[in-house]
């Protein structure tokens, strides 16, 4: 199991923007499955929405329920398959207003 968390800066964090870019959790050799996914950050809860792909099927639609960075106790269950070679993305559809937006995502392997 690999528990990822990434900080982006809301300035960054625009529509469309991956939050999971620059990380190497987007792609794998092997099958995995995304199991939870947490949002947070940014001024106000709500204030951020973001899709989770798994490649071009959508998984979860996930607000940012608070600020600040998401636990194990802020993950949402997903239980999505990833196939080997897959791309896993957060396309941020509704961007934060302020402050950064801290994204968590539990894969098993």
């Amino acid at each position: 199991m690999a528990l990822i968390q990434v900080s982006v800066a809301a300035a960054t964090a625009v529509v469309d923007y991956d939050l999971l870019r620059n990380t190497t959790f987007k792609t794998s050799s092997k099958s995995r499955r995304v199991i939870a996914v947490g949002l947070r950050g940014s001024a106000a809860a709500l204030d951020t929405l973001v899709a989770i792909m798994v490649g071009q099927t959508e998984v979860a639609r996930i607000y940012n329920d608070s600020t600040g960075a998401p636990n194990r106790e802020a993950l949402f269950r997903v239980g999505s398959t990833v196939p080997p070679n897959m791309e896993v993305t957060a396309k941020v559809v509704d961007a934060p207003a302020t402050n950064p937006i801290n994204l968590a995502v539990d894969f098993q392997d």
